[in-house]
């Protein structure tokens, strides 16, 4: 497989889909995504501050470990049987979304390997035992919202001293650190 990136001058070249390994689709107003579903070697999927709202069309590529649909339009997420296709998932970035209710998310307890997950600024995770219920139904989970998981999340009434405490500052972790891309105005990173 040749290692190729796709950027948005590059859209215009032609490129076979099948080859592609990694997308930045980033800021280009994209509300669907037909077409990069036919990049089936597709690994690190980045469509960032878009208006997608479903993303049906990634089931195809299961090869994917990195997928970045921060700042988009999405309120509800495929099922179970779209997320155990994606078994090499380890990395989903979903903050900035209108992701609501836990209903939303449940399909992401089929997602085998996924590690770590980001749904902070959601409505979501404004709710009250947010991250016990999300750690808690989601097994493969090592990191949520930028922390590790602490083993207290995990065991219930468990009390742990103060530097192994969920959301201890020992815990922090950068899931999604600045991006080197510049958008365009209009696109606030």
């Amino acid at each position: 497989i040749i290692p190729i990136m796709i950027t948005k001058e590059q859209r215009s070249e032609s490129t076979d889909p099948q080859q592609v390994v990694m997308v930045n689709l980033s800021c280009l107003l994209l509300k669907n995504l037909d077409n990069v579903g036919s990049c089936r070697s597709l690994r690190v999927c980045i469509l960032a501050d878009n208006f997608i709202s479903t993303i049906d069309a990634l089931i195809t590529c299961v090869h994917i470990v990195k997928l970045d649909l921060k700042g988009n339009q999405i309120t509800q997420l495929p099922g179970v049987v779209f997320w155990d296709s994606l078994r090499r998932l380890q990395l989903l970035h979903l903050h900035d979304n209108n992701i609501g209710t836990r209903k939303n998310i449940e399909g992401l307890s089929g997602c085998p390997n996924l590690t770590a997950l980001t749904l902070y600024d959601t409505p979501l995770s404004l709710k009250g035992n947010y991250r016990h219920c999300i750690i808690n139904s989601i097994w493969s989970l090592k990191a949520l919202d930028n922390f590790v998981v602490s083993d207290e999340e995990i065991i219930e009434n468990w009390i742990l001293p103060l530097h192994f405490k969920t959301l201890c500052h020992h815990f922090y972790l950068n899931l999604y650190p600045a991006a080197k891309m510049v958008c365009r105005p209009s696109c606030a990173p």
